[in-house]
Order: C-alpha cells, then sequence, then structure tokens
C-alpha cells in the first residue's frame, strides 16, 4: 500500500507531521504532488502556505491487525 506523511515547516520546530493519507486511487494519472498537497490544505484550512507544506511518499507492506509490518519511505 502507498501512503504519504505530510509535514509542515515551523520556524521553532522545523517540519512537524501532521498527517499521514493512504492512497486509495487505482489510477496513478490521478496522483500528482498537487493532489497531496491539496489533502494537507483541507486538513489545514484555507490558511495553509503550500511552500510549509510537503510530504514523503513511503510503501507500507505486509499490514495486520497486529500492527507488524515494513514502512519504507520512496525518495522522490
Amino acid at each position: 500500500m502507498v501512503a504519504y506523511k505530510l509535514y509542515l515547516y515551523d520556524k521553532v520546530e522545523g517540519y512537524k507531521l501532521f498527517g499521514i493519507l493512504p492512497e486509495r486511487r487505482k489510477d496513478p494519472k490521478r496522483i500528482t504532488k498537487e493532489s497531496v498537497l491539496k489533502w494537507g490544505r483541507m486538513l489545514l484550512g484555507d490558511s495553509a502556505d503550500d511552500k510549509k507544506i510537503t510530504f514523503k511518499q513511503m510503501i507500507v507492506e505486509n499490514v495486520h491487525l497486529a500492527g507488524t509490518g515494513r514502512v519504507t519511505e520512496v525518495d522522490r
């Protein structure tokens, strides 16, 4: 499963995780940087500054109810 970790930059504390978005779209053409950032703006509200939001894509493998599995971050 593909997921995205979204971070907001704070001048004092640096980058802070504020959400994780699991990717559910089947058509990879619909998955863009802008579409992921749009989700982040919806969480933060209209005052969110795009330049302060960033994300990392990750691959989550073998997810079980017991919480076991492997997470790999993807360099973009």
